[in-house]
């Protein structure tokens, strides 16, 4: 299993906005749909990725009581569905229904949003203040597949109590670790290693 880190995009930096399809309700959906005058994470996934699959009942969890507390929650898949079926939209929907994922989860064919996010690994988290700007981006936690330590989220907690609150997170971030963004032949991104 290889590992990944995140890129650890500049704090302050602004949302990049989407408009994606969502496999599960077959509409597009929009950063500015989701967000309105809410904080926003996103978080991009993958349905094969072992990293995203040792976290995901946990992420469903953590999205059902985060969305009660306000915060807006998004899913992003931007895998080659070509070379990685198992993450071809028909079976995003079927793992929307199977986890109980209540935040849309969207399909990135092109990668652009990827991109724009500077998202390298699945799972990779990035919070935005109600201003729309950058306060966190790293893990969920310290658990990994490999690993006996608890799965807690208590990282991207810690980072997203602080936004409902109306505070600032700790700029001592660590990284996120997960399988590579599946990029098409010739798509990577200059900055992706």
């Amino acid at each position: 299993m290889v590992k990944v880190p995140s890129t650890m995009a500049v704090l302050g930096t602004p949302a990049p906005d989407f408009t994606l399809p969502n496999p599960a309700t077959g509409k597009e959906v929009s950063r500015t749909d989701l967000r309105g005058d809410r904080a926003l994470l996103v978080m991009f996934l993958s349905n094969h990725c072992p990293f995203v699959q040792h976290l995901a009942d946990e992420l469903a969890a953590f999205g059902r009581e985060y969305q009660e507390k306000g915060l807006a929650i998004v899913g992003i898949c931007s895998n080659d569905v070509t070379n990685y079926p198992n993450d071809h939209p028909d079976l995003m929907a079927e793992e929307v229904e199977s986890r109980g994922y209540t935040f849309p989860y969207l399909y990135d064919e092109s990668q652009e949003v990827a991109k724009a996010y500077e998202a390298s690994c699945t799972p990779d988290f990035f919070l935005y203040d109600l201003d729309g700007l950058l306060v966190y981006r790293g893990q969920f936690d310290g658990s990994r597949p490999d690993t006996d330590i608890p799965i807690t989220g208590e990282d991207l907690r810690s980072a997203c109590d602080a936004v409902v609150a109306g505070d600032c997170p700790s700029p001592e971030q660590r990284p996120s670790v997960g399988c590579n963004i599946k990029w098409k032949a010739g798509n990577a991104p200059a900055w992706f290693g």
